[in-house]
């Protein structure tokens, strides 16, 4: 779709861009696709939050329905066509997460929660969730995948009793990137002897890569709340980042390796309640 060229010198800033034509020539086709496709006019899509996926996987337990999933190879930015498609097919969109949207019949009730171009949705009426594949597949031509086992980088089981999420394979692929296959895993997150500090005389280190594997293992505070804080503390580090940083970062990294098949557990039976805690006396 672009026009390539290959340069033996890359311009190194926006001045040395301007006196080469060639460069003049890429960027303005640039200009052309984002005015071709309307760029402009669609700069903002919704997209769902992993919280909110785990929101929904818990909701979905707790009703006691199975949550299927669907995709489509559409552009990312035809959020505004699938949301009004689906309001005027009598779905209400959440006020809060716009991504999610509701549609009730009687009793029954069908949520359905978008990603891009994934779909996942459940209903406590088997037959509504029939009724909306039927309707997205002749609309979009999407593909239904079945009851979904995958997403997001979150595994799910959904069972008898209840829904497993979790994170193994995306851990896995962590070690391997980051060449901790062979490291010895550890009990315990960060060390509680060693506090860590701005390290003054630390030997300097690369801070992309570090930034990268903060990146990484935020991502999977999602579903393991028990490294949120010492991931939180080593985030802190990503500007003028030592090797002493690198050490903690990877150590949470060994932690995980340790407890990979950890994740979050969601019955079916108890109660729906919010239950928070705290260290902190009020």
């Amino acid at each position: 779709m672009f026009t390539c060229f290959i340069f033996q010198i890359e311009p190194k800033d926006v001045s040395q861009a301007w006196d080469d034509t060639h460069w003049i020539q890429v960027m303005q086709e640039e200009l052309n696709q984002f005015e071709r496709n309307k760029v402009w006019e669609l700069t903002f899509a919704h997209v769902a939050r992993l919280e909110a996926i785990r929101m929904f996987l818990a909701n979905a337990a707790h009703k006691n329905f199975i949550v299927y999933q669907m995709d489509k190879q559409a552009p990312r930015a035809w959020y505004d066509t699938l949301s009004q498609f689906l309001t005027e097919n009598g779905f209400t969109k959440g006020k809060v997460d716009r991504t999610l949207f509701r549609i009730q019949d009687g009793k029954s009730i069908l949520l359905v929660q978008i990603y891009v171009d994934d779909i996942i949705f459940g209903s406590t009426n088997k037959e509504l969730c029939d009724k909306f594949s039927n309707l997205m597949q002749g609309k979009f031509e999407m593909s239904m995948m079945g009851e979904l086992t995958f997403f997001l980088g979150l595994q799910v089981k959904q069972l008898k009793d209840g829904t497993f999420i979790s994170q193994t394979k995306y851990t896995r692929d962590l070690m391997k990137k980051f060449g901790m296959e062979e490291k010895l895993s550890v009990k315990i997150p960060m060390n509680t002897i060693v506090k860590m500090d701005m390290d003054a005389e630390g030997k300097v280190v690369d801070q992309t890569k570090y930034r990268a594997l903060i990146r990484s293992l935020l991502y999977v505070t999602a579903i393991r709340p028990d490294i949120t804080f010492d991931v939180g503390v080593c985030a802190r580090f990503q500007s003028a980042t030592k090797e002493s940083h690198v050490t903690a970062a990877k150590r949470i990294l060994r932690y995980l390796k340790g407890s990979e098949e950890v994740g979050l557990w969601y019955p079916k039976v108890g109660g729906f309640k919010l239950i928070a805690y705290s260290d902190s006396v009020c």
